[in-house]
């Protein structure tokens, strides 16, 4: 029996959601389990390198959507393949000689050389992997992917920490390493059962391949753009506001706006734009409203109730999963439930824009985002000093992307 791509997108989407939640138990469960008794300093380490590699391999995520959107119009699986993995080991030996030495010498970091290199290659086969997967749309693998990951972590944990005597900071470094590496070869296995790998070869350009190394680029920037919002909120608070209220955002509201990011907006940019793009090719336009109507329903249900439970039982949540010392995060997450609805519509905005090959502009709409992030951000801070300032401007950001792109879109569909 032959799916709709409405079908498609709401079996993936929906399947999505359960391995997100997967993901997240684990991995909040672990993270718990580990502050009990491993040293705090050693968990900032830990954290504070994953975080620099990962800022330095995430702009090669930027590929993902431009290999969906070129592959979809072109099925040259090949040459976009090459052009991916020549540019993946580029960014990998830049990160290696750059990044490192900065990791070792300029934060004077104590960290193994063995362990962060371990940590480049095997995140960039992730990468590499993740990215393929993607490209096929092969959504199953995807999302058995993002519930192993954890399980694979944990189990290296216990592997070096217990069986091999391991110090916690080393097997936090060594399982990083051997779950990357695991999630690789099964994504690797996967794949060669139903695809078989692109062989090796010099890319001879095109027009098409041009296009798709332009679309590229533009969208591993879009990528950086969409962390630094997150950043710019953070740099925010650490200016103008007291240690107690960076506290606040860094351990309640950014974890919850990170969480529901996962659970909620990433499945949309997963599964729709690579749905979407087939369906702009072959000109299916019917397909297309059907998927923009059944995400603004899911859309305004799940931000509607999240709106209402933060209204009425933000204090009692937060006072129950965290410290009384951190009751102060509730009005700011309040303020946050009000504005969620527009991030979850961009996941689609931004997916149609790049489905007709509009990358530049889905770019530019990122950007404008920043801009009135930090502007917004100065307005509201001539007429209060509470924090809720950083997080109503970050909410203005995503209304003025959805505006932007609400245009966008309708100015596209005259086009069509």
């Amino acid at each position: 029996m032959k799916h709709t791509s409405l079908q498609r997108v709401k079996q993936a989407i929906i399947a999505g959601f359960w391995a997100s939640l997967a993901s997240i138990s684990v991995g909040f469960l672990f993270k718990l389990w580990l502050a009990q008794w491993v040293a705090k300093a050693d968990l900032a380490l830990y954290h504070t390198v994953i975080d620099i590699i990962s800022l330095s391999l995430i702009l090669m995520t930027g590929f993902r959507s431009s290999m969906v959107v070129t592959y979809s119009q072109t099925k040259q699986d090949v040459d976009i393949t090459n052009i991916f993995r020549y540019s993946l080991i580029a960014m990998v030996l830049l990160t290696w000689g750059l990044v490192l030495p900065y990791i070792k010498h300029k934060l004077q970091l104590n960290v193994e050389y063995f362990q962060l290199v371990g940590i480049i290659l095997s995140m960039g086969l992730k990468v590499y992997f993740t990215n393929q997967i993607a490209m096929y749309r092969l959504y199953a693998i995807s999302n058995r992917v993002t519930w192993l990951e954890p399980i694979a972590q944990v189990s290296s944990f216990f592997l070096c920490f217990y069986a091999l005597k391991q110090t916690a900071i080393a097997s936090l470094f060594y399982s990083m390493t051997l779950s990357s590496l695991i999630v690789a070869l099964y994504m690797y296995l996967k794949r060669r059962k139903d695809i078989a790998t692109p062989p090796l070869s010099t890319v001879h350009f095109d027009t098409g391949l041009r296009s798709f190394m332009k679309k590229s680029l533009t969208a591993s920037m879009e990528a950086g753009a969409s962390i630094l919002m997150i950043y710019i909120t953070v740099l925010l608070t650490i200016a103008y506001f007291s240690i107690d209220e960076l506290g606040d955002f860094q351990v309640v509201v950014r974890p919850m706006i990170t969480y529901l990011t996962l659970l909620f907006v990433f499945p949309i940019y997963r599964f729709v734009l690579p749905e979407v793009a087939v369906c702009v090719r072959e000109k299916r336009f019917d397909e297309v409203q059907q998927i923009k109507s059944w995400l603004t329903k899911v859309s305004l249900w799940i931000s509607g109730i999240f709106f209402v439970v933060m209204v009425f039982a933000s204090k009692p949540l937060v006072a129950w999963l965290f410290p009384e010392q951190y009751i102060k995060a509730a009005p700011v997450l309040m303020h946050f439930s009000m504005f969620f609805i527009f991030m979850m519509l961009n996941g689609y905005q931004l997916a149609y824009i790049k489905a007709h090959g509009y990358f530049t502009q889905s770019l530019l709409i990122r950007l404008a985002g920043i801009v009135v992030l930090v502007g917004t951000f100065y307005a509201y801070r001539l007429y209060t000093e509470n924090v809720v300032a950083v997080i109503l401007a970050l909410g203005t950001g995503y209304l003025m992307m959805y505006l932007i792109s609400k245009i966008i879109e309708r100015k596209i569909k005259v086009m069509t």
